[in-house]
């Protein structure tokens, strides 16, 4: 009954049928671009860290026991208590204080509705700085939030009152808290426009060494997106250097935690790495796949991205193997594989059948086998890890999905055919891979695969689909450029040009407009959820973040030795030291 549930819900997000206009034909191969690979494995299975030993794990309960005992109890003020739950937060230490946070803000609630001032002075923009960062942390946390909080900001019919907000960390919440908005909350619109305004006209130009908190996160909130839009684990040792350099931090041990935290995480995390890349050089197919991309490390690092926590190691492993399978599959379908090529692959995808590629050119046989063993290797490890019936009817049909997508957009090009936005976005939201890694991340998270696990994939269908929508863009605005030199299939920035008749820099303000709505229809949904899922589907929504990790500053997976490398070593390679 389970199994049936669930590929009804499967069968919901499979691309639309195709609707071709022949126009001009195109080569049946496409010589790759891409470069070879930048890391060297020997050095990163090379890795060890001290940080693995029991001891500084042991040592970490200690500091968390100091800090509640001399930090929680020691803080009376609303506000005071509402910028160390945000400080916890910004270091990653959430897990450690889970109930003590939860205390504090409820604690915070109880102040609100009894009227009182949040911080203790009778300083009107430091209440106002406090309503605003409340608004966020209550929203992050899974309170209900409702732009009514914020009404001491706005004079009648929802106009800002400007003159109310000039201080810089005003402005930052303002802009910070913006963007956990949903759909109709047309004020909090308002005051993403009035804050970014007004934070541009602040910022100082080359500045390279910060000497306030302050210009410190406005130097962030420009540079990087905003919080609500980044992965907070690759924030982390951001934070920590910039309160290094500051040389104020008001909370020794706390900053000594999240360092230590980081440290043990990171070790964590580099024994995973090392696991992965074994796992992609006992595969042996690089060199007979010179068409392909080799990322195994920039899987990983968007793989940890979804779930960093070190209890999810398992996970991190089987999808850093879907992402760089994905990548493959990928280049299949856009680079190498003729038409008739791809759709021989697509059916024998549809049938999980290895004859059914004998046909085909070898490298494509030999990725066929690579998706086909991988795949049925981690479903069988996904049942004895997890119990229940195996994972593999559902995830194969998410991977037929993925591939009929491919192939509409494989025969887009071939065809010579630009399509829509809508009709782009129809299929693009399901060949962005979104709902591919979106099940992954559910089936390899959950306790068990039961009726509860089906009940959460009908919960999350809106979730999966913006969640794609958002990767399928951001992907497009850090590649289309690259992608249309290479003669590759139009993206949702041509499409729309073309459509439209409209410059490039308009067809991205459009796209970006999407983006943000899908941002806001993310946050209705989630917040429809029971907390036992939200724990589980915030990884979801993680993809989407790290899709503006990988591709805000360009092609994060294309291109290695750009953004990517420097968070790679700064995350994952190098500790704090």
């Amino acid at each position: 009954m389970a199994c049936r549930n669930i590929m009804s819900i499967i069968s919901t997000m499979q691309p639309q049928k195709l609707h071709t206009i022949e126009k001009q034909s195109h080569p049946e191969r496409r010589i790759s671009t891409y470069k070879p690979n930048i890391w060297k494995y020997d050095h990163l299975l090379s890795l060890t860290s001290e940080y693995s030993k029991k001891k500084y794990k042991v040592e970490a309960e200690k500091l968390k026991k100091e800090v509640i005992s001399c930090t929680f109890s020691n803080t009376v003020s609303p506000l005071a208590l509402l910028e160390l739950v945000d400080r916890i937060d910004k270091l990653s230490l959430s897990s450690y204080f889970e109930v003590e946070t939860k205390e504090a803000l409820e604690k915070i609630i109880k102040c609100m509705y009894s009227g009182a001032n949040y911080s203790s002075s009778k300083d009107h923009d430091e209440d106002l700085y406090a309503t605003v960062l409340c608004f966020r942390l209550l929203g992050e946390h899974g309170y209900h939030a409702s732009q009514d909080m914020l009404n001491d900001l706005f004079a009648g019919k929802g106009k800002l009152m400007t003159k109310k907000v000039s201080d810089i960390k005003t402005l930052l919440e303002l802009l910070e808290g913006s963007y956990l908005s949903m759909d109709d909350e047309n004020l909090l619109n308002d005051m993403r426009m009035f804050s970014t305004k007004n934070l541009k006209n602040l910022s100082k130009s080359n500045v390279d060494r910060f000497t306030t908190n302050e210009e410190y996160n406005l130097s962030n909130s420009l540079k990087y997106n905003p919080l609500a839009l980044r992965v907070g684990w690759y924030d982390v040792r951001r934070h920590l250097s910039a309160q290094d350099e500051l040389e104020c931090y008001a909370n020794p041990m706390l900053l000594k935690l999240a360092k230590l935290n980081f440290n043990i995480i990171q070790a964590t995390h580099q024994k995973d790495l090392k696991d992965v890349i074994r796992w992609w050089r006992n595969l042996c197919i690089v060199e007979d796949l010179s068409f392909t991309r080799d990322r195994i490390v920039e899987s990983f690092f968007y793989a940890v991205g979804i779930a960093s926590e070190p209890q999810h190691g398992s996970m991190r492993i089987w999808l850093t193997k879907v992402i760089q399978l994905i990548l493959i599959i990928d280049d299949v379908y856009d680079i190498y594989g003729s038409l008739p090529d791809v759709e021989q692959f697509t059916r024998a995808i549809e049938k999980w059948d290895p004859n059914e590629v004998q046909c085909l050119p070898e490298c494509m046989q030999i990725c066929f086998r690579a998706l086909h063993d991988t795949m049925e290797e981690i479903s069988v490890e996904i049942q004895q890890q997890k119990g229940g019936p195996s994972a593999l009817p559902y995830l194969k049909q998410v991977w037929v999905n993925f591939c009929k997508a491919l192939l509409v957009e494989a025969t887009w090009y071939h065809k010579g055919h630009i399509p829509t936005l809508e009709e782009y976005l129809d299929n693009g939201w399901t060949s962005s891979s979104g709902p591919l890694l979106s099940f992954h991340v559910i089936f390899g998270l959950t306790n068990e695969i039961t009726n509860e696990t089906i009940d959460l994939c009908k919960n999350c269908k809106e979730i999966i689909y913006h969640t794609s929508v958002i990767i399928r863009l951001c992907n497009d605005q850090g590649t289309s450029t690259v992608e249309l030199e290479r003669g590759d299939v139009a993206s949702s920035i041509l499409c729309y040009m073309q459509e439209e008749n409209v410059s490039e820099e308009v067809a991205r303000e459009h796209i970006e407009s999407i983006i943000m709505d899908s941002w806001k229809k993310i946050n209705y949904h989630f917040n429809t959820l029971s907390t036992s899922h939200r724990k589980l589907v915030k990884h979801v929504i993680n993809e989407a973040r790290m899709a503006h990790v990988m591709y805000q500053f360009g092609d994060g997976f294309g291109v290695q030795d750009g953004e990517t490398q420097d968070q790679v070593l700064f995350n994952l390679v190098e500790p704090i030291t």
